[in-house]
């Protein structure tokens, strides 16, 4: 098994949710109340499980917070109402994408080494 602070899957969640933060500030679009903040908040959220589940000696359940965090990330635009603000929405829906791509890749490989011998 792995051990803590050696996954690079956990660092590669931290920078999504640095990008997903930073893109307001980027692409100028500060301005649009609800876009912003579901950035800014969603991308704090996914830096602290990126970095909590890096301090996890072992990847477990822990590992399930940056699935379930980039699924809201995709669904945030839908849900809030931001599809117009364009350099916002594409980025939720990309960095979700790809955070749970990523985070589920981990669990794939965890869960996957726990499977019975049935021979």
């Amino acid at each position: 098994m792995s051990t803590a602070w050696k996954r690079w899957r956990d660092y590669v969640t931290i920078v999504f949710g640095v990008a997903l933060f930073v893109t307001p500030l980027v692409f100028g679009d500060t301005s649009r109340g609800t876009a912003t903040t579901t950035a800014y908040i969603l991308g704090v959220l996914l830096i602290l499980s990126g970095l909590l589940a890096a301090a996890i000696r072992e990847a477990n359940t822990v590992e399930w917070i940056p699935v379930i965090l980039g699924v809201s990330t995709f669904i945030s635009t839908l849900v809030f109402g931001f599809t117009a603000v364009t350099a916002v929405a594409w980025a939720a829906y990309i960095v979700g994408v790809l955070a749970v791509v990523n985070a589920g890749s981990l669990l794939r490989n965890v869960t996957g080494n726990r499977r019975p011998n049935l021979a």
